[in-house]
């Protein structure tokens, strides 16, 4: 039940980690990493880049060193904060004890049938076709389905939430430098004007037309006696859009990337379903989809011998800590019964990902639904598949089966 990668590369520069070529198969520059400097500066930023798993897990514990505030110097668009995200201890804490509630285990398993006929009506398209965009068809639509039953939204804004996630996460630009940041900002900007009308119009309906769903809940909820103001709930919201239409997305077709380039442990899934969770788990580890996060500096500090300053911006390195020899035993091994699976891929500490039960959830669904209805399909012949930076997304996974 295990599959081992490349070895590490050889000697030299460690290339840009979010190159879209290092993207594709990350595994041999983030060992090289964690091995050869666990505290990176990246070229031409000079920011420092945390990989080791033990150091990257302080950084996340302690959100009054490595803080997750940073809106001024990370603008996403927004007008304000991203609230729990943005936010630091004690005043994170606060919404995260109205949040965690309804993010639970037990209350995700309530909606798991609606995500389950989510997934077979969009398999009913394509299911006897003998092919289609994994990525595109499926990966993409479920967990924004899933997202649209939370708030009580129709089916027919699906394309428009997802542009407006897209042209904050994914701005596509016209300069030949993909990475201008005037042009990217003013994309962020437009489309974080959207965000915050589109969630504007849906207090005011809800308003005169309450229903059992996450924004009815926002807006009763109290916060230490005192409802949440507009702006927190659009705060709120914001984050949600974000992150409920894009990394369980990632994650799915990475996942399923690897399952049809590896078809003995695909068949082990086959022949063995209670083997899915801990398959899900490692594939977790292994992709990491969310595969570094920012943290700003509040105080002079020291990781791994290198001494990084107050006011500098830090990248923790999820993917290369989940390969981590000093953690995991047999690190570069993707083995779906691995005893002790303690992956940080939903980060760590106080800022753990609020929808961890939700992903899983969708994670499990999503594939047990797949295998069901198409348990053998392989990348078709001459596709070059390409993994976008950051969250490690497959725009386009084209699959044949039958």
């Amino acid at each position: 039940m295990a599959s081992k990668s490349s070895p590490p590369d050889p000697g030299g520069e460690i290339p840009n980690f979010f190159s879209p070529e290092v993207q594709a198969c990350p595994h041999a520059t983030y060992r090289r990493m964690v091995d050869e400097a666990p505290v990176l500066r990246m070229a031409g930023t000079n920011a420092p880049v945390i990989s080791r798993y033990e150091d990257v897990m302080f950084c996340l514990r302690h959100p009054e060193i490595f803080s997750s505030d940073m809106a001024d110097q990370m603008s996403l668009g927004t007008d304000r904060p991203m609230i729990p995200q943005q936010i630091d201890p004690p005043a994170q804490t606060r919404y995260r004890k109205i949040l965690d509630p309804r993010f639970s285990r037990k209350r995700m398993l309530e909606i798991e049938p609606a995500v389950r006929a989510s997934a077979n009506e969009l398999m009913d398209e394509f299911a006897d076709s003998g092919e289609c965009d994994f990525s595109q068809q499926y990966a993409v639509p479920l967990p924004c389905q899933a997202f649209l039953h939370l708030f009580g939204l129709p089916i027919s804004d699906l394309s428009e939430l997802i542009k407006l996630k897209d042209g904050i996460i994914r701005p596509q630009i016209q300069a030949s430098d993909p990475f201008d940041q005037e042009e990217v900002g003013a994309i962020r900007d437009a489309a974080g004007k959207r965000i915050y009308g589109y969630f504007e119009d849906l207090i005011n309906l809800r308003e005169t037309s309450p229903r059992e769903d996450l924004m009815t809940y926002l807006m009763k909820v109290e916060l230490d006696g005192d409802k949440l103001t507009q702006n927190d709930i659009l705060d709120i919201s914001y984050l949600f859009i974000l992150a409920g239409l894009d990394t369980v997305t990632a994650t799915l077709s990475c996942s399923v990337a690897y399952l049809a380039a590896n078809p003995g442990q695909r068949e082990t899934l086959i022949e063995a379903p209670n083997s899915l969770e801990g398959a899900i788990e490692e594939l977790l580890r292994w992709e990491s989809p969310v595969s570094a996060v920012p943290r700003l500096v509040k105080q002079d500090v020291e990781i791994a011998g290198t001494r990084i300053e107050k006011g500098e911006m830090v990248m923790l390195l999820l993917g290369a800590a989940n390969i981590d020899p000093g953690e995991f035993e047999n690190a570069d091994q993707v083995a779906f019964d691995r005893p002790r699976n303690r992956h940080i891929a939903f980060g760590g500490g106080p800022h753990r990902c609020l929808g961890s039960h939700l992903a899983r959830m969708e994670l499990r669904v999503g594939l047990e639904e797949w295998h069901r209805r198409v348990p053998s399909y392989r990348i078709r012949e001459g596709a070059e598949l390409v993994y976008s930076p950051g969250i490690r997304e497959i725009p386009n996974l084209p699959l044949v089966w039958g």
